[in-house]
C-alpha cells in the first residue's frame, strides 16, 4: 500500500530579527506582514487542502496545478516565502559583484545593474492594483521581468523566480503610505544578492 504524506504548511521563520530590516521595513510592518497576513494564508491553505489531492503536494506543485482559493493562498505563501528570505539587514547589504553569475546575467540581458533596477522599479510602479513584480530565469537562463497580479507566480509560466517585490499596499503602507515607487527604491538596500545568486544557480 502506498503511503500518502500529508503536508501541513507552517509559517516560515525569518532569517533576521524583527528589527533587522529597519529603517527600510519597520518592525511594525514586519509583524503585520509576516506574523498576520502570511499566517492567515498558511492557516487558510491548510484548511482548504484537507482531504484533497493537494494535501500531499509541495507549494510549488499546488501553485502550478490549483485554481481559485487554493491557488491564491498557496501562491501567496510561496511568494511571501521567496520575498522574506531574499532580504538581509542594511548593515550586511552588498551590491551584486562582478564575479556573481547573476550579475553577469543581468549585465548580459539588461545592459547594466542600474538599467535592470530602473526597469524593475518601473514594472513595479506600473502594475495596476495588487500583485508582485518578479525577476526570473527561463529554461535557458535568460532573465525576464514580469508583472504578476494578485497571487501570481512566474512558475506558472515555466520560469524560475529569483527576486520579487510585493506591491500589495499592506507590504509598505505603514512605512511609505501611498509612495509605492519610494518603497521599491528603498528595498534594494536590503536585497541579499548572495541568495539571489544561489537561486539563479540552483538546479
Amino acid at each position: 500500500m502506498q503511503t500518502i504524506i500529508i503536508m501541513l504548511f507552517t509559517l516560515i521563520q525569518l532569517p533576521y530579527t524583527a528589527e533587522g530590516l529597519e529603517p527600510v521595513i519597520s518592525k511594525e510592518t514586519l509583524s503585520f506582514h509576516h506574523g498576520k497576513h502570511l499566517q492567515t494564508y498558511v492557516d487558510n491553505l491548510n484548511k482548504l487542502i484537507a482531504g484533497t489531492e493537494y494535501e500531499s503536494m509541495s507549494l510549488e506543485q499546488i501553485v502550478c496545478k490549483a485554481q481559485g482559493g487554493i491557488f491564491n493562498n498557496a501562491g501567496q505563501i510561496l511568494n511571501h516565502n521567496l520575498y522574506f528570505t531574499q532580504f538581509a539587514p542594511v548593515a550586511q547589504h552588498t551590491e551584486p559583484t562582478e564575479d556573481m553569475a547573476i550579475t553577469q546575467a543581468i549585465v548580459r540581458d539588461f545592459g547594466s545593474v542600474e538599467a535592470f533596477k530602473a526597469e524593475f522599479e518601473k514594472a513595479g510602479t506600473t502594475l495596476f492594483g495588487s500583485g508582485w513584480v518578479w525577476l526570473s530565469a527561463d529554461k535557458d537562463g535568460k532573465l525576464v521581468i514580469t508583472q504578476e497580479p494578485n497571487a501570481g507566480n512566474p512558475l506558472t509560466k515555466g520560469l524560475k523566480p529569483l527576486l520579487t517585490m510585493d506591491v500589495w499596499e499592506h507590504a509598505y503602507y505603514l512605512d511609505f503610505q501611498n509612495r509605492r515607487a519610494a518603497q521599491l527604491t528603498a528595498l534594494w538596500q536590503i536585497i541579499n544578492w548572495q541568495e539571489i545568486n544561489r537561486r539563479f544557480l540552483a538546479e
